[in-house]
């Protein structure tokens, strides 16, 4: 598994993901931090990179587009810093850690965690 840290998240968890033997980039290291969603996606995609964000509009991205892939993470918590969500965090993705490979959007907040399979079907 590769992930990709979206830019409102911190580059802390980088390191944090490679305690868990993850393999992580901040999006801050490889583009430009103004870059457009759209742009960041296409570069995951091409990168097999599952992105990880509190971004709500990678989500909608995914359903407008209809996309397969990449997979993306949407944390929708008010603290999203390592420290305060990493078992969250982990959790989730150890948990959907086959979608995640199919292609899936995964939202975690404090209460629960959802999974949607791609390409999500607006109706």
């Amino acid at each position: 598994m590769k992930i990709l840290i979206d830019m409102n998240l911190s580059p802390d968890w980088v390191t944090l993901f490679k305690r868990y033997n993850i393999e992580a980039l901040h999006w801050s290291t490889v583009g430009d931090p103004r870059e457009r969603d759209s742009v960041i996606m296409e570069w995951a995609k091409n990168n097999d990179y599952i992105v990880f964000t509190h971004d709500l509009d990678f989500g909608s991205l995914l359903a407008f587009t209809g996309v397969e892939a990449p997979s993306v993470i949407q944390v929708r918590t008010q603290d999203v810093l390592p420290t305060s969500i990493e078992n969250l965090v982990i959790s989730a993705m150890r948990q959907f850690e086959a979608e995640l490979e199919l292609g899936a959007l995964v939202t975690i907040d404090q209460a629960q965690m959802r999974v949607r399979i791609l390409p999500i079907r607006c109706l």
